[in-house]
């Protein structure tokens, strides 16, 4: 049976690596009908919203979307499609697997870890106010109830993945209490999963551990902002962002998303690294129960890196997207 897939191809290199994803897909023989959508800046101007109805009543309807990069726009202009997606569809789980592959340059070789970002309030709630001018207010929400739900999906998803390990990343000390309230409700929760080792940590001495061992990390635990720092901060640990794959995920729906910027300046180049959205589509497909595809897949990736003779100009090589994608596309083939 064929799986219904929304996919929004974003701007800037957003369709040419969602075409190279969808080409491995099909590749590894998963029956996937795709339903197109424009989010951002060619939805904009189309309907003057970043995400529009259709594609909100779209993703209802069908419960899961592949998406490209979107461009958001810095101190002006229309309200992010990513936060709007998240926001509008209760996404409220972000998920970042960060891990060392061979064949990327990094400066670890062990690392293995994954990042739980709240994904629907904190500071990104977007709530700011002009007070007087020259004097601004921004306003952090944090609620008992995503504060639970949260940490109860964290540890949920260490205890299925053999996990052995969750740490809460906070600011409890001065935000004592906002952060207080995270740390409180996260310390509940662990009470009912003794077989994990809970503990938590201030955020700039996660910053620093992180960079100095991120092998003695597991599960990272953390609210919005901080999670959107750290989870960066986390992919240059093993590469960069075009290596890292994300996730949305809600109690309904699921978003699948590259995690790295439109980068315009080389958009309709045919010259971008695919791999982060092709990651991330490995994350859909084992959502979608697809898991010997998503080997396959994944096997043939590390594979082609590690011989490092058909890369992308930004992974050492000097292969097109298109070349980089057909290499995939041969290794796959010969598993099927």
């Amino acid at each position: 049976m064929a799986h219904k897939v929304i996919l929004i191809p974003g701007d800037g290199i957003g369709p040419e690596i969602t075409e190279a994803a969808v080409r491995v897909i099909e590749a590894a023989g998963v029956d996937i009908e795709w339903e197109r959508h424009e989010a951002g800046i060619p939805s904009v101007q189309k309907c003057g919203l970043s995400v529009s109805d259709e594609l909100l009543d779209s993703i209802r309807r069908n419960k899961i979307a592949l998406k490209g990069p979107i461009t958001t726009l810095v101190g002006k202009g229309f309200k992010s499609a990513n936060v709007t997606l998240r926001q509008k569809l209760d996404l409220y789980a972000n998920l970042r697997p960060v891990k060392s592959i061979g064949g990327i340059r990094s400066r670890y070789d062990k690392v293995d870890l994954v990042i739980v970002r709240e994904n629907t309030e904190d500071l990104y709630t977007g709530i700011e106010n002009l007070i007087t001018p020259g004097v601004t207010q921004a306003i952090k929400i944090v609620t008992e109830r995503a504060s639970l739900r949260i940490a109860r999906w964290a540890f949920e998803y260490a205890k299925k993945n053999g996990r052995k390990k969750v740490t809460l990343v906070h600011k409890a000390n001065i935000m004592k209490i906002s952060d207080g309230l995270f740390l409180r409700i996260f310390d509940e929760v662990a009470r009912e999963y003794p077989e994990i080792v809970a503990e938590d940590m201030i955020v700039d001495a996660l910053a620093m551990n992180l960079v100095m061992d991120p092998s003695r990390f597991d599960v990272l635990l953390l609210g919005n902002l901080f999670g959107d720092i750290v989870s960066d901060l986390a992919a240059g640990l093993v590469g960069g962002l075009g290596v890292v794959p994300g996730a949305n995920i809600g109690e309904e729906y699921a978003v699948f998303e590259a995690v790295h910027g439109t980068a315009p300046d080389i958009a309709g180049k045919n010259i971008a690294n695919p791999t982060a959205l092709i990651f991330s589509a490995l994350l859909m497909l084992r959502h979608l129960g697809e898991d010997a595809a998503a080997d396959r897949i994944f096997k043939s990736v590390v594979v082609n890196l590690a011989i490092g003779k058909h890369l992308t100009a930004d992974l050492g090589g000097t292969c097109s997207t298109s070349e980089y994608t057909d290499e995939l596309i041969k290794e796959i083939k010969s598993r099927n």
